[in-house]
């Protein structure tokens, strides 16, 4: 039986989701260049499986997540649930692989003739006739100005092929510029309690422009979710892409700190510290959702009572002065 929880409105569509959805990334499985390491795709679909019966009414996902393989994945969960009960799907293009070097970095393609293959190739592999939002994962290191992908963006919702359009990792002066074409729907930053850089323009401007945010990595990359230690990171697979980043490397002490006061705040709401790493990216005006990974059923439990948790001030006062 599916358990309700409570939802928003996702900025002007006519969508309500839930206040955390799933994220798809880690389920790309491995051997690509920003893959979490291998993956068993039951446990992915049992994953995804768990979350809807959990309430959980949406998934992001991307073309680029294990090359198209998380979107393939998706495809199958989405197959075995009622065509009533299936969750939005989000994903998102723009990035390009080579079929010869898989551990060859992804470049920001975003023609519209690239862009249009592109959808087609997503609509194949998840299975449906239309996508609830699409996004573009990167601004063009092709050349392509904005006003041109944009665009391509607002024809294909006006054809039909997707619901609802969107940016991600973009600027303000980026929106600007396709904001003036059509509305943007959502855009979705970077946000957590350890990379803040949205929370003093990006998110007033879509918070004053009826914009959705979806916030991705709210728990750091698994960082502020309690079970970090230097010990982990280094036992962390080859072909993790976290082994050499600088959060896991020399930001992780001054990381684990924060994560060490979302504990502290966890424990006094009686929730996991994966919880209060998502409920303290909600707090923020213009935050409407959280997208939050999981590989297992398991690692779903730990975040889901951020979707009905508020903070206190207490709470955001500890995390800030733990950032020093």
């Amino acid at each position: 039986m599916r358990t309700e929880l409570p939802t928003v409105t996702f900025g002007r569509t006519d969508m309500q989701i839930t206040r955390v959805g799933f994220g798809a990334w880690a389920i790309g499985g491995g051997d690509w260049a920003f893959a979490w390491g291998p993956q068993d795709d039951q446990d992915s679909i049992a994953a995804i499986h768990h979350a809807v019966e959990s309430g959980v009414n949406w998934i992001d996902t991307a073309a680029v997540y294990g090359l198209g393989h998380s979107e393939e994945v998706v495809g199958r969960a989405l197959r075995d649930l009622p065509e009533g009960e299936r969750p939005y799907v989000f994903t998102k293009g723009g990035r390009v692989w080579s079929d010869d070097d898989r551990r060859l970095a992804p470049r920001s393609v975003c023609t519209p003739e690239s862009l249009r293959t592109e959808v087609e190739a997503s609509l194949r592999r998840l299975g449906v006739d239309r996508i609830d939002l699409y996004q573009l994962h990167w601004p063009s290191a092709d050349g392509t100005p904005v006003e041109v992908y944009w665009q391509t963006f607002l024809d294909l919702k006006a054809e039909g092929k997707v619901r609802a359009v969107g940016l991600s990792n973009h600027d303000v002066a980026q929106l600007e510029v396709a904001e003036s074409l059509g509305h943007v729907d959502s855009l979705q930053p970077p946000f957590s309690a350890i990379r803040q850089e949205a929370r003093d323009e990006l998110l007033p401007w879509c918070d004053a422009h009826g914009t959705a945010v979806i916030v991705y990595s709210p728990m750091g990359s698994g960082l502020l979710t309690g079970a970090f230690t230097a010990e982990r990171v280094a036992g962390l697979p080859a072909d993790d892409w976290r082994r050499s980043a600088p959060a896991f490397t020399t930001e992780l002490d001054a990381n684990l700190r924060v994560a060490a006061a979302l504990a502290r705040v966890a424990e006094r709401h009686d929730v996991p510290t994966a919880a209060a790493a998502a409920a303290w990216t909600l707090g923020f005006p213009g935050v409407t959702g959280a997208i939050v990974g999981a590989r297992t059923p398991a690692q779903i439990d730990g975040w889901l009572p951020a979707a009905s948790l508020t903070l206190t001030a207490e709470d955001y006062a500890e995390v800030e002065a733990a950032r020093g």
